[in-house]
């Protein structure tokens, strides 16, 4: 099939999804709310307060790692590469997990302290990778993605010790943070995410070619007059600055950078002109209809979105590793 074709029925499916999400869960349509936000009838307040927010940080929280996860498979040349890899997710973990056992409350720039906390931590992380990757003076994906794993572990052993110090409280809301979620009021939070995500969405847009490029090696990259090591740094911090908003908004939520990326590549192809848009949109789509099941499945009570992900990415990593494809063959799919 045409790649404008399958890209145009994902964008169809995605805004499909996105117009019925809200309404889920309701017992009847509230259409009027849809004309007059600043009613004060409780389900026009539900709707412009609580559904449509969730619902839109949900479509960018998708597909910022979905599209990280696009980026990072492409410049590791490994399809189970996810924006987790290079410990992003792990020290924005950890800072938030500190944020709690200190006790803090406050807030910066109208944004409450754990998510600051959290994007710190991220932050942290990337300069501590990046920093590991210099000094071994090269830029090479080997040792990018050996770094990124030791820091993840690093993070993650000082949030067990968090933990393991903390009372029954705290202890509790570290592992709730930590199961990932969409749970906001208002459009703030989506305010305070959305210029990080869209600088990183344009970044890796501009370099699409570049990436096609260096899905093909570094060599035949460079032999084609890309700057290799720049954009390699660029394509990093890029995608990083994505997943460490999003996981210091939302908390953890795995797999999605793995699952969609995937999925986009077996029915739109390698070409990241078309498997960027794709990947953005897919991911935003996915996570939008994971959330609307997180919360209606058990309602009156929700499920962590984060779970929902993790329960359709475990059997689909084992379906990866069992379908017989080496990741070479399926990187130069399509």
């Amino acid at each position: 099939m045409n790649k404008k074709v399958v890209l145009l029925l994902i964008s169809i499916c995605t805004v499909c999804i996105i117009a019925v999400s809200p309404m889920i869960g309701m017992d009847t349509i509230p259409f009027s709310a849809f004309f007059n936000p600043i009613d004060d009838n409780v389900k026009s307040i539900i709707l412009w307060e609580i559904r449509l927010p969730r619902v839109i940080m949900a479509f960018i929280a998708g597909a910022a790692l979905s599209l990280s996860g696009m980026t990072f498979q492409a410049l590791f040349r490994n399809p189970l590469a996810t924006p987790f890899t290079l410990g992003v997710s792990s020290g924005a973990a950890f800072g938030a997990a500190l944020y709690v056992k200190l006790g803090l409350f406050f807030s910066f720039l109208s944004i409450p302290g754990q998510p600051v906390f959290a994007f710190i931590g991220a932050l942290v992380s990337v300069f501590i990778v990046y920093s590991l990757t210099r000094f071994k003076k090269s830029f090479s994906t080997a040792t990018l993605l050996l770094a990124g794993v030791a820091v993840s572990f690093f993070f993650s052993s000082l949030i067990l010790v968090i933990q393991y110090l903390s009372d029954f409280t705290h202890s509790f809301r570290i592992i709730r943070w930590l199961m990932g979620g969409v749970e906001i009021v208002g459009f703030e939070s989506v305010y305070n995410i959305l210029p990080f995500v869209t600088a990183g969405i344009a970044i890796i847009f501009f370099l699409n070619n570049e990436l096609n490029l260096l899905t093909f090696g570094e060599d035949i990259a460079f032999s084609r007059g890309v700057n290799v090591q720049r954009v390699k740094i660029l394509l990093y911090f890029a995608a990083s600055l994505m997943v460490g908003s999003v996981v210091a908004t939302c908390g953890p939520i795995g797999f999605v950078g793995m699952m969609c990326p995937h999925i986009c590549r077996l029915f739109i192809g390698q070409d990241h002109r078309y498997l960027a848009s794709a990947s953005l949109l897919f991911g935003g789509g996915f996570l939008v209809m994971c959330d609307a099941v997180s919360r209606t499945v058990i309602a009156p009570a929700e499920i962590p979105v984060g779970i929902i992900t993790a329960l359709l990415g475990g059997p689909f990593f084992l379906w990866l590793l069992i379908n017989g494809k080496s990741e070479q063959s399926i990187m130069n799919s399509g």
